[in-house]
């Protein structure tokens, strides 16, 4: 998916998986449509919804590191503009879009994955260790023939003895 289409959610999710040095694991909460981090940025921790896309309390924390920043609001109908380098992006990025928010976290984006994004958006909690996923859960391993219980025990079992 190319970075320039992210909206809503998407873009929520793909902004948390670009910041790996700060958000520890992701989840989805409201039926998958809000995106979860748990993290710490320094000072300040942070447990529950992460949308930056709609909130520039969230969206701050991209803002924060961006080190050299271009900024313009779209006029007369035309897109907002964003160019910039940010902290441990690997280059300088560009991002366009309704709002000067949604240009700054595109940019951001571009920065960390370049100009496009894995089109599966995992559904599910996710620790993020650098910049690699994993889905978190416990694995249920399939019942084992010899876990079934049997009353009378098997030939070599050592039972304990009779009451």
């Amino acid at each position: 998916m190319n970075v320039a289409d992210l909206t809503d959610v998407a873009l929520d999710y793909w902004v948390a998986r670009s910041l790996h040095d700060f958000v520890r694991e992701i989840h989805f909460t409201d039926s998958g449509r809000t995106v979860a981090i748990r993290g710490t940025d320094p000072g300040r921790p942070w447990n529950g919804r992460f949308t930056p896309s709609t909130s520039w309390e969230a969206a701050a924390l991209v803002l924060d590191r961006a080190k050299q920043l271009e900024l313009s609001a779209g006029a007369h109908g035309t897109e907002a503009h964003c160019v910039a380098d940010f902290e441990g992006g690997l280059r300088t990025a560009e991002g366009r879009g309704e709002s000067t928010r949604t240009a700054l976290l595109r940019a951001f984006v571009a920065s960390r994955f370049g100009d496009t994004v894995a089109d599966d958006m995992l559904r599910q909690s996710q620790a993020l260790t650098g910049v690699h996923v994993e889905v978190i859960g416990e694995a249920l391993a399939p019942p084992s023939a010899e876990d079934v219980p049997t009353p009378d025990g098997r030939i070599g079992d050592i039972q304990s003895a009779p009451r």
